[in-house]
């Protein structure tokens, strides 16, 4: 599904990458103070908060929405609790900076997944910029040294990013073929949210309890951590969700997914700014070949 790409279509498909680089540098910061998958679940939980207000009917025992629960089921284990805690995972052993350049490869997988599962016809050009974007990968898992991408070794946070780009691919596709979603939920976005949030939720604490069942759950509560947490519910839960769902209905899922790929930039800058991690030139190089990916494939 490739569409032409608008100005209303890129500012909305902006939004959630500038937000989710505040959520991987906040993610990062606050790994000492909770384990990354009862982060998860305590982000959710205060979207859902938020959100139910807004959207309650959703859930009553009438509504439409348990007609096709599967459907929601796979959209919420794909995004909420499974790419979404797998990102957390990976920041506990990679920099934000590295963890969203890895998870540029989302083009590829889009590419890939609307190929096999949905059909989609690929251009030259679509491939051209899906190669540039793995050249950006290849280039940040080598840190800029042939010898190292020789010689290289993913770690456990890129083979998590890795996985969860694979989810997110998977969930975007889905977005653009609402083959059994109820038009009344699709339509009012805050019920199409906040049922995929309340079946999420269950993925996020069946996962929460295995890791506390394991011995890897922590959690310290403070102030930080409570600005944190209602940040991220807010931010790069609810308004970039809404905003990447938007983009999608209009620009498409392959386009969408380059878009994805803004998030290092401003992973970048942030992480200077409150984590004290300088950019290097091969971070420059990386993205230069991503935003070139965006505009090589979104050209008609």
């Amino acid at each position: 599904m490739h569409r032409k790409l608008t100005l209303p279509a890129a500012l909305l498909l902006t939004v959630p990458p500038l937000l989710w680089a505040g959520n991987a540098v906040v993610g990062r910061l606050v790994t000492g103070m909770v384990s990354p998958i009862t982060l998860n679940l305590l982000r959710w939980s205060i979207a859902f908060a938020l959100l139910l207000p807004l959207a309650a009917p959703v859930l009553r025992r009438s509504s439409p929405l348990w007609q096709c629960w599967r459907r929601f089921a796979w959209l919420s284990l794909l995004s909420i609790g499974g790419y979404n805690a797998l990102l957390y995972l990976a920041l506990n052993t990679s920099t934000p900076i590295n963890v969203t350049l890895v998870g540029s490869i989302t083009p590829v997988w889009m590419l890939l997944i609307g190929r096999v599962f949905f059909g989609m016809r690929i251009s030259i050009k679509q491939w051209l910029g899906a190669g540039m974007s793995i050249c950006g990968v290849l280039l940040v898992l080598s840190r800029g040294e042939l010898e190292v991408l020789l010689q290289v070794r993913l770690v456990a946070g890129d083979i998590y990013i890795l996985l969860a780009s694979a989810a997110w691919a998977y969930y975007s596709w889905m977005l653009a073929h609402p083959t059994t979603e109820p038009p009344d939920i699709r339509r009012d976005w805050s019920a199409f949210l906040l049922a995929q949030i309340a079946l999420g939720l269950v993925w996020s604490a069946l996962f929460a309890g295995a890791e506390w069942s394991m011995g890897l759950g922590h959690l310290e509560w403070s102030w930080p951590l409570v600005v944190a947490l209602l940040f991220i519910a807010t931010g790069p839960a609810l308004i970039a969700y809404r905003a990447y769902g938007a983009g999608v209905a209009r620009a498409g899922p392959s386009i969408a997914g380059f878009f994805v790929n803004l998030t290092p930039l401003f992973t970048a800058v942030l992480s200077s700014a409150f984590l004290g991690e300088t950019p290097h030139l091969y971070h420059a190089l990386a993205f230069a070949l991503i935003v070139g990916g965006i505009a090589v494939s979104s050209r008609r």
